[in-house]
């Protein structure tokens, strides 16, 4: 199975929201009248502000949550009872947490666990957990207990679990809240492959360079969605970026400090596009 196999009937978008409205009591809805599509293979960057909704907006989406109105189709697939199972199998969902994702006595279990739900043959499965095993650094943990792992190792872990099932839609809810420098960086070279082979991405997180790396952002607000932009607009609009609690990544706001000095240096993100611009000028 690839990305590609499970974005359902031609044309469909990866997810679909019609008037979504979600509340945990009836008074207070949470989210109000969402509407939008994220085309399959695109990497979208969801953010706003601590309770404006994202971790409720992604449960909604496999139906850990029910919508109180409107339609949530993913792939073409209405999320309805009878197709909840078709639903959750394509999409992998890693949240903040990863101590609420584990199931098995070792790590090598827990991975494989997902892997037996999926009904593989035992040498696609080995192959599998060959691959993440090798990609996120964990042969030295397989044996171990999720108990003794550090929170980096766990959310790491949690991450291999998930896309070793291949699910197609890859959901992360502030995933790298737990990993160091290192972690953070490896987990973004793992999602760009995953991107290059035709998965969708949608990323809850405050971090910069995450949402640098994204296509598209939706930010949320209100009830609503706020803005839809991409992370070059959202990285110039200072009042949203406020709203959102978020800075610009440190080549952005480098630039704009000289901009303000009367040195161009356009608007580079990141530090080497920075110092390339203004090499000519030293």
């Amino acid at each position: 199975m690839n990305a590609k196999s499970t974005a359902g009937s031609a044309g469909a978008a990866a997810v679909s929201l019609r008037e979504v409205s979600f509340g945990y009591t009836p008074e207070q809805p949470l989210l109000s009248g969402i509407s939008l599509e994220i085309p399959a293979g695109q990497w979208v960057a969801l953010v706003g502000p601590n309770g404006c909704g994202k971790s409720t907006l992604v449960k909604l989406l496999n139906g850990l949550l029910p919508a109180a109105s409107g339609q949530i189709e993913i792939c073409g697939t209405p999320l309805e009872d009878k197709h909840v199972a078709e639903v959750r199998r394509r999409i992998g969902m890693v949240f903040q947490n990863p101590d609420n994702q584990f199931v098995g006595e070792t790590v090598e279990e827990d991975i494989l666990f997902g892997l037996e739900g999926l009904c593989l043959s035992r040498p696609e499965m080995e192959a599998r957990l060959m691959r993440v095993t090798a990609e996120f650094e964990l042969a030295p943990l397989l044996g171990k207990h999720p108990g003794e792992l550090s929170g980096g190792q766990k959310q790491r872990v949690a991450i291999a679990s998930i896309l070793a099932m291949e699910p197609g839609i890859v959901i992360m809810d502030e995933a790298s809240s737990m990993l160091d420098e290192a972690g953070r960086n490896a987990l973004l070279a793992v999602l760009r492959k995953l991107h290059g082979e035709g998965y969708t991405v949608l990323m809850i997180t405050h971090d910069a360079e995450e949402i640098r790396a994204a296509e598209r952002v939706i930010a949320l607000g209100g009830g609503g969605v706020a803005a839809d932009r991409k992370p070059e607009e959202l990285f110039a609009d200072e009042g949203l970026l406020a709203a959102c609690h978020l800075r610009a990544p440190y080549g952005w706001r480098l630039a704009a400090e000289l901009k303000r000095l009367g040195i161009d240096a356009g608007s580079a993100a990141g530090g080497e596009e920075l110092a390339e611009k203004l090499w000519p000028s030293n």
